[in-house]
């Protein structure tokens, strides 16, 4: 929780990852609370343990209200992916920002091959590049191997995202004009 909100307010995307990972978590913990208070919820400081375990108990309540007990995000998760294609709109909509447009195009080539890949060749662009991104975080925890042409996509797809992650920050802040 306190991970969480730390990481909304510093890099959205590192934040919509980590929520990814909360969601395997719970399911991993098989949505059940009590599983989550042995593993996970006990490993806080007994001060903060309470307002976790809350946390956590809402997002089992989230996910099975939701249907995303098995797979799938949470709409809080899906709401901010939702912003980031709002504001990637936004930012190609204009020549104001030619370091983003550059980041961009470098990584849409990677972003076509993913997603001829996919299953879901409907996706929008840039949950592609998130499940991308997580996906290769997954590998790395499991230490498979990452192709040499996988890590070059992850550069460029890394590079753009973090590019869109400042952008957020900045509009939250009001720092962001686009005219």
């Amino acid at each position: 929780m306190l991970i969480a909100q730390t990481l909304r307010k510093k890099n959205i995307a590192e934040y919509l990852l980590y929520m990814w990972q909360v969601e395997d978590l719970i399911r991993a913990n098989g949505c059940v609370l009590e599983n989550l208070e042995k593993d996970i919820i006990s490993k806080y400081p007994e001060s903060q343990q309470e307002s976790v375990r809350k946390w956590y108990s809402n997002l089992i309540d989230m996910m099975r209200t939701e249907g995303v007990t098995e797979k799938g995000h949470l709409q809080v998760n899906k709401n901010v992916l939702l912003e980031l294609i709002d504001l990637h709109a936004q930012l190609l909509a204009v020549t104001k920002f030619p370091f983003y447009n550059a980041a961009y195009f470098k990584a849409l080539p990677f972003i076509v091959e993913l997603r001829q890949k996919s299953a879901n060749k409907e996706e929008p662009e840039l949950e592609t590049c998130f499940n991308a991104l997580y996906g290769v975080w997954l590998l790395r925890l499991k230490h498979q191997e990452i192709s040499a042409d996988t890590q070059q996509a992850m550069k460029h797809i890394s590079s753009f995202i973090s590019l869109l992650a400042n952008y957020y920050q900045k509009d939250q802040q009001g720092e962001l004009d686009f005219d």
